[in-house]
């Protein structure tokens, strides 16, 4: 018999760690999104890791924006920026407070709220494809700006909370480049998903963008 996921919420500590460290350990960890209409969890089976000064292809390489600012909170917080001018991306922020360093969410499997994250993402195919990429891990969650900064370890009333979930055996963590990361950036195997999952997005290479 499979015991089921645990449900306790991690803390603060959890992420208070290098991002090395705790990226792949979010694997398999279950994310909870309350909204008014009830809660959505997904169960995250892809991320990547982005460490601050020391990462060419993090926000937070050149310092603090205020795009950026929420990096540098306490571990915990919760990341939310907007990018190709339509589709938002969600990070949780790790390591100590005042150094930025984010890993981003990339992708997991819907285990509850799947009706209402169905109608936030009507072109997906199927129920694998909800969150299969962290634009549609944000559509799918109705993860929005107005939810940057968000505190995931506040012990009550948040809108985004992590629970410790069913952690992946380290044999199942796969790990290889970020996706669409240029430049120096792009060299460093900080992506991290489980392996054969059919949630996780496929992987491409950065495509400079062609001016008109």
């Amino acid at each position: 018999m499979i015991a089921a996921p645990d449900r306790t919420p991690l803390t603060r500590e959890f992420f208070d760690r290098p991002v090395l460290d705790v990226a792949p350990d979010l694997l398999g960890r279950v994310l909870v999104r309350s909204t008014p209409d009830g809660p959505i969890e997904l169960r995250l089976t892809e991320v990547e890791a982005y460490d601050g000064e020391n990462d060419p292809g993090s926000h937070a390489y050149r310092g603090r924006t205020a795009r950026n600012s929420v990096m540098f909170a306490q571990p915990g917080h919760v990341y939310v920026y907007f990018t190709y001018g339509m589709w938002h991306c969600m990070n949780l922020v790790c390591g100590e407070e005042g150094r930025a360093s984010a890993v981003l969410l990339r992708a997991g499997e819907i285990t509850e709220g799947a009706e209402l994250a169905r109608a936030r993402r009507l072109s997906a195919r199927n129920d694998k494809e909800l969150a299969k990429g962290p634009a549609r891990l944000a559509t799918a969650l109705d993860v929005d700006r107005a939810l940057n900064g968000t505190d995931a370890c506040a012990p009550t009333g948040t809108p985004l909370t992590v629970l410790h979930g069913t952690p992946t055996p380290t044999e199942q963590v796969l790990n290889g480049p970020r996706t669409g990361v240029s430049g120096a950036g792009g060299v460093h195997p900080w992506r991290f998903w489980i392996a054969n999952d059919p949630t996780v997005s496929p992987y491409r290479p950065h495509t400079p963008r062609r001016r008109a």
